[in-house]
């Protein structure tokens, strides 16, 4: 199952060059994996994005669409496509950790976590 999102283009999202500057697709990526879960206790442990064309308008939503890749034994991986009308803007894939609030220290995804996330694990 994949989960869709819509994130707004704010106008101070563009750059100096009139598009939108490359952190925020990040930020995007990040803000559809909060709505999609905020339970999780993750960090980032390693994000990249691949852009496919740019983004020169700001007051427009793009879709956010993510799925989960793999799931580890502390870790999962999640892909993030972004686009427009139907045309893809950028691919944005990120590694997740899971981490004990207590400690901040890395620790096994347990089971809760394991079944929620692989509702969500895709093959391509």
């Amino acid at each position: 199952m994949k989960f869709e999102n819509k994130q707004y283009v704010r106008w101070d999202d563009l750059d100096a060059l009139g598009h939108v500057n490359n952190a925020k697709y990040l930020t995007y990526a990040q803000e559809a994996r909060f709505a999609w879960s905020s339970m999780l206790e993750m960090v980032v442990a390693r994000a990249e994005v691949d852009f496919k064309a740019p983004i020169y308008d700001g007051n427009i939503f793009v879709d956010v669409t993510l799925w989960v890749e793999s799931i580890g034994t502390s870790s999962f991986t999640m892909v993030y496509e972004i686009s427009y009308n139907g045309e893809a803007l950028a691919r944005v894939k990120t590694v997740q950790v899971t981490v004990s609030l207590e400690t901040k220290k890395s620790r096994p995804v347990n089971e809760t976590e394991r079944e929620f996330l692989s509702k969500y694990l895709e093959t391509e």
